[in-house]
């Protein structure tokens, strides 16, 4: 049974659009100067790996000659697939940069527009032909102000005005557009906060999971377990912005896999029968750290870091009630059935633990397992 219960982990795993750290996005900064547009776009190597091949011995292992030797084909590559209409891209200097999931290639570009332009019409298509889910964090700056945005294969083509300062109301839209789609994508958040909210139409009683007595008690539950998280998150994202705290990615993202595997396993041999919320605090204390590396990756704008911040963690609390408003019905209505109790809750669960267990080697130990069983398998 454990046996056959990991190797579902593996094939779930496997089957998610995102590895054990971060999707697939890659980051494009626009600065319009007068009639010119000066870009800097930061791509993930191991995306461009798989979809052109940058590691010339096939070791492995990348080195700076190896980046080096493909940089016209990573320029070429990446430039075919921006344009801003009535601005032809020149390809600048390559570079290299650290992110929080590894070593990008920092690609330097201009535009040359002819004269000043009011809009910038930006067509996005990276890796839309290896990886479906990739997205493109752009953040434009122009006349004093900044707008960000999100591309992907849905949404490949934007417009954006110019002419004048971009609204306050544009740009915190613009940052609860990311933590509604970061809370999305993050799979670790998601399968952690499950793992608290299964239970949440059951009670502990006489030594197994019975039916809640009471929508409005499940209900209450939930609430205190979302508004836990989302306070104890908000906290340390707002305190890693601002950089009071920072700590080694790798070890936030391994605390968080360790967080699933606890919430996780709590459902199949519970130790903690009641206030799940206490485990929701706790644990998002460290979650909040995991959201500040991708506001960090996307750039905070210094003028309206408050604004920015509290766009983002609304959009983070949408996207999570979103997930609240499509589960407590369901369960809700199947509670008191054989299969919500042990297939959905205790199976659920140790597929969920045993996932986790995977990612938190990953994470730890730096190693790819879950793209190695997705390789042979695709």
């Amino acid at each position: 049974m454990v046996r056959a219960l990991f190797v579902l982990a593996l094939f779930v795993g496997a089957a998610m659009p995102a590895s054990a750290h971060k999707p697939s996005d890659s980051y494009l900064t626009l600065a319009v100067v007068g009639e010119k547009v000066h870009g800097q776009w930061d791509i993930a190597l191991r995306d461009l790996e798989f979809a052109i091949g940058v590691d010339g011995n096939a070791d492995g292992q990348l080195t700076w000659d190896e980046i080096r030797a493909r940089h016209e084909a990573i320029a070429a590559y990446a430039l075919a697939r921006l344009s801003i209409a009535g601005c032809p891209v020149t390809a600048g200097e390559q570079l290299i940069d650290n992110h929080t999931d590894g070593a990008y290639t920092v690609l330097r570009f201009t535009a040359a527009c002819g004269v000043a332009p009011r809009e910038l019409q930006v067509a996005y298509r990276l890796f839309a032909d290896t990886d479906p889910q990739h997205k493109g964090l752009v953040k434009i700056s122009a006349n004093g102000s900044t707008r960000t945005a999100i591309f992907g294969v849905e949404q490949p083509e934007q417009a954006f005005a110019l002419a004048g300062n971009a609204s306050r109301m544009g740009e915190f839209v613009d940052y609860v557009k990311h933590g509604v789609w970061h809370i999305w994508i993050g799979f670790d958040h998601i399968l952690f906060l499950l793992s608290l909210l299964l239970p949440a139409v059951l009670v502990w009683r006489a030594g197994g999971w019975r039916k809640a007595p009471d929508f409005r008690s499940a209900a209450v539950d939930v609430l205190k377990i979302i508004s836990a998280f989302t306070l104890a998150h908000s906290v340390t994202l707002s305190m890693a912005a601002l950089q009071i705290i920072s700590l080694p990615s790798r070890w936030v993202e391994s605390a968080i896999a360790a967080s699933v595997v606890i919430a996780a396993l709590n459902n199949v041999a519970p130790i903690v029968h009641g206030k799940r919320w206490v485990a929701a605090l706790a644990f998002g204390l460290i979650h909040g750290f995991g959201f500040a590396s991708v506001l960090a990756d996307l750039g905070l704008p210094q003028d309206s870091l408050a604004l920015a911040l509290i766009g983002f963690n609304v959009g983070v609390e949408l996207g999570q009630v979103a997930i609240v408003a499509a589960f407590l019905p369901l369960a809700y209505a199947v509670r008191a059935s054989w299969f919500y109790r042990r297939v959905v809750l205790v199976g659920g669960s140790a597929v969920i633990a045993l996932l986790a267990v995977v990612w938190l080697g990953e994470r730890a130990f730096d190693v790819e397992l879950l793209a190695q069983v997705q390789a042979r398998f695709t």
